[in-house]
């Protein structure tokens, strides 16, 4: 049941900050997708509490 509810997490975090995020946009424009997700993974909060998310449903 923990696992359902952090993949509702995860798609909850996805849903209401990166669907439209100005700032992927822009780097995803002007640098290219590789730049943008490489900001996004270890820059952004709404990664950094993606990963830490993930770390939990990595464990067995």
């Amino acid at each position: 049941m923990e696992r359902k509810m952090l993949y509702d997490d995860v798609e909850n975090l996805l849903s209401e900050y990166c669907k439209d995020c100005f700032v992927k946009a822009h780097f995803r424009k002007e640098h290219g997708k590789r730049h943008a997700h490489k900001f996004c993974i270890s820059s952004c909060t709404v990664g950094e509490k993606l990963k830490l998310i993930g770390e939990k449903l990595s464990r067995p």
